[in-house]
């Protein structure tokens, strides 16, 4: 197992032996890593059998509220299941994600491990942290088409815009949409049927 810590979009590489490397094997990883001293403010995620450790800057987390308090406001506080950096287990080779924000469908529920599924998901929003676009970009996107996500959203807080994936088909997204920040993203013909403001989206 790789471990790769992205500091401002440089790369930092370790070693850690493993017995087994399966898919089956995710859950010794994220036990594993649990006794590993990660910095605090880190998120750590399993992406192609590699563990990415990715700091959280307060720009980061800013954007992610406001796509949570939209989520939120248009499914109510309450009942929505919208969650932020809690694993799923998504398609591909050890694919352990945890989504900036993750939407699930209405009477979704966890599996026998405990863990919420990935063809419950509705919708997934991630924001660049430095680093972290090739991830983002690539394998996390094709793992999210592949699951058929509905919506995939990236949110960009160095180029101040949104790249919004729709209608997933064959491990891809067929429909792609780019949107400056300050511009309305219309929802409303997907899963969400909302319109996402992003005049408050925090810029680097």
């Amino acid at each position: 197992m790789r471990i790769v810590v992205l500091r401002g979009g440089t790369h930092a590489w370790g070693q850690i032996d493993m017995a087994d490397e399966n898919t089956e094997r995710l859950d010794g990883w994220f036990e594993a890593l649990e006794r590993l001293p990660v910095p605090e403010g880190y998120k750590v995620e399993i992406v192609g059998g590699n563990v990415h450790m990715t700091p959280q800057r307060d720009i980061h987390w800013e954007t992610i509220r406001e796509l949570l308090w939209a989520l939120e406001d248009r499914f109510g506080r309450r009942h929505a299941r919208v969650f932020s950096d809690v694993r799923v287990d998504f398609p591909g080779h050890q694919n352990g994600f945890c989504p900036d924000v993750a939407k699930f469908r209405d009477g979704a529920t966890k599996n026998e491990e405990g863990r919420w599924q990935y063809d419950d998901i509705e919708f997934i929003g991630e924001v660049i942290s430095r680093g972290t676009a090739p991830n983002d970009y690539g394998p996390k996107k094709t793992a999210y088409a592949v699951a058929e996500v509905p919506v995939y959203l990236i949110a960009d807080p160095y180029k101040g815009r949104c790249t919004v994936f729709t209608e997933p088909k064959d491990g891809d997204y067929r429909c792609e949409l780019r949107v400056d920040y300050g511009t309305d993203v219309d929802l409303t013909t997907t899963p969400l049927g909302l319109t996402l403001k992003t005049d408050e989206f925090p810029r680097d």
